[in-house]
């Protein structure tokens, strides 16, 4: 299937799979399994010497999986995908390949609590660290950079604040200094932003959220948009120099494009093991499907309930971008024309004991940590997911004592506001 071939609703239920050639199954199996029978000797020494390509146990690669990744690539337009255990571990599979001791990212701060904290403690495990930067500075980005900063990483649109990327600028200051930008499109999905298009080179989702919608399945993507020199300045010794475990194979030299996703595998996902359940690929392919009818609902529903919280007496900010207000209103028109998603935080006048009030008084609401599920979902971050960063962090990403954060599902707009309406009075 040519990804030119088909438009995006019908990619995100065909791409990738085909009825069971055995059975005539018409919906994906799921190969609960381990391991997979070599046809001889010769065959599982060339599979072991990445010679040809196959499944050999399900910590590197799965059938169900596969398709996932497949579907996931052609959807962001990209030419591999590599599926993992959750958005968290996607983040350092992204990283993995790239990073050596003594190496350096430079990061949104408006990023995610939990990936602030990844970033700010735990990649110094690896020897890595990470400079954080507003991403609308790019002068600022450009004054951070050095010989040992191998990435930039930022989010398409912001958890929580909803904030949009300007990715055009920022991929011009990292194709500049020949350095991938990776875009964390997980609040957007492929369906509202395609990264690749404004100049990203990886992207990295965490599948548990708009990409399943059900709230079920764990799971994380990185995906590779085949155009990135890993052997240019020398940068990437993992991709272009001779591999050890590998007998010396140089993975850009032999694989070209498809290096990274390929060292994904052979090497990251054997050696870390952050493998994707084949359950949870299942779930998250039948939640794909309908992904663009729920974020056509998520998007006008968000818009519609911003609108009645920009209004409200007890409420001092929205930062939902898609408001005509909103100082990204021409930024969403041109990067995201089709929304500026569902997700964005809501100060309250009445500070924390107003945001306590409201979370125990909603019905529809579930306060929960998870977003992009088909519920409505509410949370106060500075005290929960963002509890891990310091007040000056939290300040600069936007959550105040006094924010919520709200993921808007797909009910009727109609009882989400009168759910708000009677929880603020």
């Amino acid at each position: 299937m040519l990804k030119s071939d088909y438009k995006f609703d019908t990619l995100q239920v065909h791409a990738g799979a085909r009825p069971d050639p055995s059975t005539g199954a018409r919906q994906i199996p799921i190969y609960q399994n381990t391991a997979y029978v070599f046809k001889s000797i010769l065959h599982a020494e060339a599979l072991f010497d990445l010679k040809e390509l196959g499944h050999i146990y399900s910590r590197l690669s799965n059938p169900t999986v596969s398709v996932l990744q497949e579907r996931l690539a052609t959807l962001e337009g990209g030419i591999g995908a590599i599926c993992s255990s959750s958005g968290h571990s996607a983040q350092i599979l992204a990283l993995f390949p790239l990073m050596q001791p003594g190496d350096n990212l430079i990061a949104s701060t408006r990023l995610y609590g939990g990936t602030v904290q990844q970033f700010t403690n735990t990649i110094k495990k690896f020897g890595w660290s990470a400079n954080f930067v507003d991403v609308d500075d790019t002068d600022q980005i450009s004054k951070l950079i050095n010989s040992k900063t191998k990435a930039i990483f930022c989010e398409s649109i912001s958890n929580p604040g909803g904030h949009v990327t300007d990715l055009p600028k920022i991929s011009k200051v990292a194709k500049k200094l020949s350095i991938p930008l990776i875009v964390d499109n997980t609040a957007a999905t492929p369906y509202l932003c395609n990264p690749f298009k404004f100049g990203a080179d990886l992207i990295v989702h965490s599948t548990t959220k708009y990409i399943s919608g059900n709230g079920t399945s764990l799971g994380g993507a990185v995906i590779d948009s085949g155009s990135f020199n890993w052997t240019k300045n020398n940068k990437f010794p993992s991709l272009s120099e001779p591999e050890p475990g590998y007998h010396g194979l140089k993975f850009h030299d032999t694989f070209g494009p498809y290096a990274f996703i390929i060292y994904s595998i052979a090497v990251s996902l054997r050696d870390l093991g952050m493998t994707m359940a084949p359950q949870n690929a299942f779930h998250t392919l039948l939640g794909l499907e309908t992904l663009s009818l729920r974020m056509k609902k998520h998007v006008s529903n968000a818009k519609r309930v911003a609108e009645w919280l920009n209004k409200h007496p007890e409420v001092e900010e929205v930062t939902y971008a898609g408001l005509k207000s909103s100082k990204y209103a021409n930024r969403v028109k041109k990067i995201y024309p089709k929304g500026a998603g569902a997700l964005f935080t809501v100060a309250l006048k009445g500070g924390y004991e107003a945001c306590i009030k409201l979370i125990n008084n909603v019905n529809l609401f579930s306060h929960v940590s998870n977003l992009g599920d088909t519920r409505s979902l509410i949370i106060h971050p500075a005290s929960t997911v963002h509890r891990q960063l310091t007040p000056e962090q939290q300040v600069k990403a936007g959550l105040a004592p006094n924010v919520l954060r709200l993921s808007i599902g797909i009910e009727d707009p109609i009882d989400l506001i009168k759910d708000l309406k009677q929880a603020l009075e």
